[in-house]
């Protein structure tokens, strides 16, 4: 069975970082693409940024230049370095494996 297990938010104030983490279990990580994406209330989940094996990576253009999609596949895990955080980052951010795998979601809110 395919388990993704998000961890790393929190409450950060504007400006400030957060680096999440997700852990996958039951396939062969090292070979899967691996993504991120997020849900504000009120709005559908968004892309936000995604990794393929080749060291390819991909961001949506609300985050483009901020955040930062890096694994490490001897510990079977994908992060999301966040930087530069915004009011308008605030949601759950839910790991991927495509298409059709989720974790149970993080909470990340970015308030003063």
């Amino acid at each position: 069975q395919v388990h993704l297990v998000e961890s790393g938010g929190g409450l950060v104030q504007p400006g400030g970082s957060l680096k999440l983490s997700c852990v996958g279990s039951g396939f062969v990580f090292s070979k899967s693409p691996m993504g991120w994406y997020r849900q504000a209330i009120g709005k559908e989940r968004e892309f936000v940024a995604s990794f393929v094996s080749g060291g390819s990576t991909r961001y949506a253009d609300s985050v483009k230049g901020r955040f930062t999609i890096s694994r490490d596949n001897a510990k079977n895990t994908v992060y999301l370095q966040m930087n530069s955080l915004k009011p308008e980052d605030t949601a759950v951010y839910y790991c991927n494996k495509p298409y059709s795998y989720w974790g149970q979601g993080t909470q990340v809110t970015v308030s003063s």
